[in-house]
């Protein structure tokens, strides 16, 4: 039997152990930091020199201080001083400096992306996977070139949004 939880290692009480309260509260301590968490920014190597108890942070990749050693893991203080996660794929955090979702894809963070695989608007799909390229126009009996130029225009916002694939 380990003393951690496998994903958040947080402390696990034990038979007969003494000051259970010890190993109860710091897992409590570190359950209030990875629940629904809200982190003040993302990316910031030095500690901030004031923080205030349940305030949370993402530490930048070159972290310094009382961080060091720390590269990318959710910070957050508390009364008993800086407690650590180690982020797992798929934590999202929210950035109050960005106002946006963070989100951990087990390589780094990722603010303000947003995935999958359709967007569905009042219960009808609005759009969906990428589609095969679209020709350009050309040739025809009639040339209108004010008419291929708005086809071109909307062509290449579409190539530019990513909905329909270049050629």
């Amino acid at each position: 039997m380990t003393d951690e939880t496998p994903r958040w290692t947080l402390p696990l009480l034990a038979a007969g152990q003494a000051q259970k309260e010890i190993a109860h509260n710091e897992a409590l301590g570190l359950l209030d930091l990875v629940v629904q968490p809200c982190v003040e920014s993302v990316g910031l190597d030095t500690p901030p020199g004031a923080p205030q108890p349940g305030q949370a942070w993402i530490v930048g990749p070159q972290p310094t201080g009382a961080w060091s050693g720390r590269a990318q893991a959710l910070a957050g203080w508390t009364a008993g001083g800086w407690r650590f996660l180690v982020p797992r794929a798929g934590l999202a955090v929210w950035s109050r400096t960005d106002q946006c979702a963070a989100q951990w894809d087990g390589n780094g963070w990722h603010s303000g992306r947003v995935s999958g695989r359709e967007l569905i608007l009042d219960g009808k799909k609005v759009i969906g996977s990428q589609r095969s390229p679209i020709a350009e126009a050309s040739g025809g009996q009639v040339v209108d070139m004010e008419a291929r130029l708005v086809l071109e225009a909307v062509l290449a916002a579409l190539r530019g949004h990513g909905l329909i694939a270049t050629g």
